[in-house]
């Protein structure tokens, strides 16, 4: 049974980006994967890409040939491979049991309420994939109460619309620091706490929505977030481990996915860690690394990295000393273990 990862998300949440770098994760692992690429405007994938929408029609093609803009062209091309799924579901079939990633448009429409996307979503359920939607959105949204009320909306409405197994994540959470400071910790964003909070400094983030009409309407959409109690964030740094593994963790559970044989044979120490758990970061351990101690924890890392570049470059004096290297590095991954009761062999 395939499972597959379905990312959608506004433009600019870094949907490519994350595709680019989940798949360089999952080959270190140990998971043969794939990226598909269903956005027919995005002519230049920073990712080998398996399986392209562009080889069916492309946006150029439509806006020239029915003399539709950008939106109208995504939304007409989705529907087009909707009309063509044999040729979809050929191809897809050609991959077998590889984990799949699809980079998929950024039109919010397609994902809050037209309908060509979900069904194709279905129809690759049909074919036996097992479907995370993972929606991205930009952590800068945190950074301003009405853009967050609105991404907290656009959340909710696309996890109602596409009717799966269904993830939230903040993105580029690196780059948080370097923004306007964040009136209340992460874990009240990723958690969704009391939204009552939010109305000061929301009325004090203009004028206008001051005004006792918006006053009200503030209200009542904060209720029905708060009524129906579905969104939550996880976070992501695509550029660090242990975020991407904090995440992959987390998809795993919603998703069901089921891990291979744990003989460990000739495992590298990241397929080890996510076979026995390696303990992944909560919302504290976040706001630790990227807000509170950012510059303290970038300095370590630093220091760490030079030292294993000097380890590398140090030649080895023999064999058995390359063997005792390999030992060190798994015991310091085990150091984060819980006890699994795997017992990892190493072959020479």
């Amino acid at each position: 049974m395939p499972f597959a990862q379905l990312v959608i998300g506004p433009p600019g949440s870094g949907k490519s980006t994350y595709c680019d770098g989940m798949q360089q994760f999952l080959s270190a692992i140990g998971r043969k994967s794939s990226v598909v690429n269903l956005d027919p405007a995005n002519d230049h994938t920073s990712y080998p890409c398996a399986l392209d929408v562009r080889d069916l029609v492309t946006l150029e093609e439509i806006m020239r040939d029915d003399e539709l803009g950008p939106n109208g062209a995504v939304l007409y091309a989705l529907e087009e491979l909707e009309e063509n799924w044999e040729w979809m579901e050929e191809r897809l079939r050609g991959l077998g049991e590889d984990y799949v990633l699809f980079d998929c448009p950024g039109q919010v429409e397609l994902f809050t309420h037209h309908s060509s996307l979900r069904n194709i979503f279905f129809r690759i359920q049909k074919l036996g994939y097992r479907l995370v939607a993972l929606h991205l959105t930009d952590s800068y949204t945190l950074t301003l109460p009405s853009l967050y009320i609105s991404t907290l909306l656009l959340s909710l409405r696309a996890m109602l619309q596409m009717d799966l197994p269904h993830l939230n994540v903040l993105t580029k959470i690196d780059k948080l620091s370097t923004y306007t400071p964040l009136p209340f910790n992460l874990d009240y964003y990723t958690e969704v706490q009391d939204l009552s909070y939010l109305l000061p400094h929301l009325a004090a983030e203009s004028p206008i929505l001051r005004n006792s009409k918006f006053e009200g309407l503030n209200k009542a959409i904060i209720e029905l977030v708060e009524d129906f109690g579905l969104v939550g964030f996880e976070t992501l740094a695509v550029e660090d481990k242990k975020s991407m593994m904090t995440l992959l963790h987390a998809i795993d559970r919603a998703g069901g996915y089921a891990f291979g044989g744990a003989e460990g044979a000739n495992d590298t120490v990241w397929q080890v860690a996510m076979r026995e758990g390696m303990r992944t970061m909560d919302v504290r351990d976040v706001q630790e690394r990227w807000l509170d101690r950012k510059e303290e924890f970038d300095e370590m890392e630093r220091k760490a990295w030079d030292e294993e570049t000097r380890s590398r470059d140090a030649p080895s004096l023999t064999d058995d000393a390359g063997d005792e290297d390999d030992d060190d590095e798994v015991e310091e991954i085990e150091r984060h273990f819980p006890d699994s009761g795997v017992k990892v062999i190493r072959r020479s």
